[in-house]
């Protein structure tokens, strides 16, 4: 009995769960392996990816920075007569905000610096019978041109210098005759 009370006792100390659950760890454990590290399917390294954006972002911007720094085409120069005539229509919409007397000396200014620049006649600085004794000497100007030339310039130095006091009709018709001049004596569209 003595030797079964030494077994009794020693498998009094010995946890029971000892007996029965180590083995199965270890079993477990045997089936798990350490867990591999992933595997490189790329045939190009890493730094060769790198690279290539590099260089491929790079001239991507080389591209767009020649395309924005480009020399544009120039516009071909705006002819005088355009010049004359959008000026004449922007102050189309101020005859009913502008008196009678500003408006004469804008057109005036208008279809002088139209003449100078057309035709080479030095319109601005010269006075209106100067001005016409040199258009009526200048082959530029058919006679239609010369008499409704000479009609405006006659209006207009009846407002500015005699004081005439003009309505809004008489700027309206200063107008019209400035376009007409301007288109080459054509009607003006309205």
């Amino acid at each position: 009995m003595k030797g079964w009370s030494k077994e009794m006792n020693s498998r009094r100390y010995t946890p029971l769960l000892h007996y029965s659950f180590t083995p199965a760890f270890l079993m477990l454990a045997e089936e798990f392996h350490d867990i591999a590290p992933p595997v490189d399917y790329s045939l190009i390294p890493p730094w060769l990816v790198f690279v290539i954006a590099f260089v491929t972002l790079s001239l991507l911007g080389l591209v767009v920075w020649w395309f924005m720094r480009r020399p544009k085409p120039e516009l071909p120069p705006r002819l005088p007569r355009e010049i004359a005539l959008e000026e004449l229509e922007l102050i189309r919409g101020e005859i009913a905000r502008m008196s009678p007397y500003q408006f004469s000396i804008r057109a005036s200014d208008v279809l002088r610096r139209y003449v100078t620049q057309q035709y080479g006649l030095p319109a601005t600085r010269q006075t209106s019978i100067e001005f016409l004794t040199a258009a009526a000497k200048a082959p530029s100007f058919s006679a239609d041109e010369k008499s409704l030339l000479e009609d405006f310039l006659n209006r207009c130095d009846l407002i500015k210098f005699a004081r005439y006091e003009a309505t809004i009709s008489d700027s309206e018709l200063l107008l019209e005759e400035a376009i007409r001049f301007v288109k080459g004596g054509q009607l003006a569209a309205v």
